[in-house]
């Protein structure tokens, strides 16, 4: 495959997140989610932690590192990934 259509596959498949026509996660990892709740439960985050973020926050990942993270004040933490930031907005709580 092309760089131009593995670039328009890769848009694509966000739009498709984005629309609220995917999953949390990836689409490879969860593919029955429907919604944010569903999925990032399985991925390890509490419900507490789901509500208590912005309407507009959503992962692509497939897991919860701030979870498995020992996390202390004053920290920095860098999410690499290409979500909305969850597990920022999860790590800056802490």
């Amino acid at each position: 495959m092309d760089e131009i259509k593995i670039k328009g596959n890769v848009r694509k498949n966000y739009a498709r997140i984005a629309e609220n026509k995917g999953s949390c996660c990836s689409i490879s990892c969860c593919p029955e989610a429907a919604d944010k709740g569903k999925g990032c439960n399985k991925l390890g985050y509490a419900e507490e932690e789901l509500e208590s973020l912005p309407e507009s926050v959503l992962s692509l990942g497939c897991g919860n590192p701030v979870a498995l993270a020992s996390l202390r004040e004053s920290e920095t933490v860098l999410d690499l990934g290409s979500g909305s930031g969850l597990d920022c907005f999860l790590a800056s709580a802490r």
